[in-house]
């Protein structure tokens, strides 16, 4: 299962625990109810369920089109390949005709499924045909009625106290660029201006003071991309960093939950706090050398486990950022657009300080 389905199907009640995705939109206090008859589906061509002709997947069609593709480029991690045009719903048709349940969703970024047709539409109109025929420089020429467009998508669901965002290519440049962004703020609130000749010069030598020794605080288990400068931040799995040259960035424990939480209130409460004070721990010992800028977080671990904290813990983390001038910056490019319930995952959380950073990407 994709990280973003796994959080989904936690949350529901287990009477709807079926294989199918869309059996939650059927699930009403914890019975399965029929779809009331008024509905149309909203995949009208949807197959009935999976179905495997060719004995294993991949079959020979796939195994071929790998062999093909390896000649060209790194293949490691292809599974099978896809038909596009015939893949509907919640069920993708491979290359052999095999027709699977889609729990992956390409990495959570599918969340409307295959060929939705609401989606099909938007992209055949003429006005957005011209968009996507161009690459266009948004920053010094964006089309224009792109104000009107971000304030009546992104902006229409923007966090409770966000007033502005900038568009990107992928979860790993959003939380790089945000990053870069809180190391250039920090640095202008220390010198009280702008930068001086002198920063300007010794940038170009990757040297102090226009290359500043400013640290990302990270957690244990936190995946947040694959860019160089997040990949720093990025403590999940081994085969994302070996190889790679970091930078001297610290990292604080993600508390660990004891299951069921009604049996483990003293013993969670101890372990959250204790991730609490070693985030301060770090911070102080840092500030004088390689200062924190930015602590980096995601609601729910999704890569590094599916490890959830409590709302008490974010509300004091984020607390502790501010008292300490540090930029709380959350990371919901898995979390985002409605998978936990809420449509960002720390809207839950009841900060009456909102975060500096909100990051997403995939789905929206």
């Amino acid at each position: 299962l994709s990280r973003c389905t796994r959080l989904l199907a936690a949350r529901l009640p287990a009477a709807c625990a079926a294989p199918r995705v869309r059996v939650a939109s059927r699930c009403v206090a914890g019975f399965h109810t029929a779809p009331p008859a008024a509905v149309t589906p909203a995949f009208p061509n949807e197959p009935a369920g999976a179905s495997v002709t060719t004995g294993t997947v991949p079959g020979p069609k796939s195994k071929q089109m790998h062999k093909d593709l390896d000649l060209l480029t790194e293949t490691g991690s292809v599974m099978f390949f896809a038909d596009f045009e015939k893949s509907q719903g919640n069920y993708v048709i491979d290359a052999d005709g095999n027709t699977l349940l889609d729990a992956f969703a390409h990495i959570a970024s599918l969340p409307l499924g295959y060929n939705h047709p609401d989606m099909l539409e938007v992209f055949t109109k003429p006005g957005n045909a011209a968009l996507l025929a161009h690459r266009p420089a948004m920053g010094n020429m964006p089309p224009v009625d792109w104000a009107q467009r971000v304030q009546t998508t992104l902006m229409s669901v923007a966090p409770p106290g966000m007033d502005s965002v900038t568009t990107l290519m992928c979860g790993s440049c959003a939380n790089e660029n945000a990053l870069k962004v809180g190391f250039m703020r920090y640095a202008e609130n220390q010198r009280g201006g702008p930068y001086t000749d002198e920063d300007a010069a010794s940038s170009l030598k990757n040297a102090t003071p226009g290359s500043p020794e400013y640290s990302v605080l990270s957690f244990n288990g936190a995946f947040h991309g694959r860019l160089l400068g997040v990949l720093s931040c990025t403590r999940s799995k081994p085969i994302h960093k070996v190889d790679i040259p970091s930078f001297d960035w610290p990292a604080a424990d993600f508390p660990q939950l004891k299951y069921p939480l009604e049996d483990n209130v003293e013993a969670n409460a101890a372990e959250e706090a204790r991730c609490l004070e070693q985030v301060q721990a770090i911070i102080d010992d840092r500030r004088a050398t390689k200062p924190v800028t930015t602590m980096i977080i995601e609601p729910i671990q999704s890569e590094g486990g599916d490890r959830h904290a409590s709302h008490d813990f974010f509300r004091k983390l984020r607390d502790l950022a501010a008292r300490n001038g540090v930029w709380f910056h959350v990371d919901e490019v898995q979390t985002g657009c409605g998978p936990t319930g809420s449509f960002w995952a720390h809207e839950a959380w009841g900060l009456e300080n909102p975060p500096d950073f909100v990051t997403f990407s995939k789905k929206m």
